[in-house]
């Protein structure tokens, strides 16, 4: 069979990946990946443990620690051994910040994302723009909604 025989469906490109980084305490994870199957977007997402016992939990398999700082020490250098490579393997990752905690690793990863040269959207309420100036102004956009960033993903899917 020759290229000009191919039909559209057999010329779509690898599933997008897309990294869903930050706030662990909503569905908005969730959100976005229900409505980008529902609008049939070619993605696989990937995420960081969302599991906050099991992240926290990361390196003790490597011996118990008495302080605290250790334990918490080792879990982020396990962790960081999936958040790298994920990073690394997306074509475009979402950050999300919420309002009630700090996302101290959501904005450290938004800075992975940045030295590695991948793409990234924010995701917060318009009440942290100031906060956030920075980690927002290498963003590629800034998103408020879940479904703002469906809308993105909708258009960065598009085959023309």
């Amino acid at each position: 069979m020759g290229f000009s025989d191919m039909s559209q469906k057999e010329l779509k490109r690898d599933p997008r990946i897309v990294y869903l980084s930050g706030e662990i305490h909503t569905d908005w994870r969730d959100q976005i990946i229900k409505a980008s199957e529902s609008a049939d977007l070619n993605i696989n997402f990937t995420s960081a443990v969302t599991d906050h016992e099991a992240s926290d939990a990361a390196g003790d398999p490597l011996g118990l620690e008495e302080n605290s700082f250790w334990r918490d020490h080792k879990s982020a250098k396990v962790n960081a051994i999936r958040t790298k490579a994920l990073i690394q393997e997306c074509d475009l990752a979402i950050v999300r910040f919420g309002d009630k905690y700090k996302q101290w690793n959501a904005a450290f990863e938004a800075g992975q994302c940045a030295a590695m040269g991948k793409p990234y959207v924010t995701l917060h309420s318009p009440d942290l723009v100031h906060a956030l100036k920075e980690v927002d102004g290498e963003a590629k956009a800034w998103a408020t909604s879940p479904e703002q960033v469906v809308e993105i993903l909708k258009y960065i899917s598009r085959e023309n």
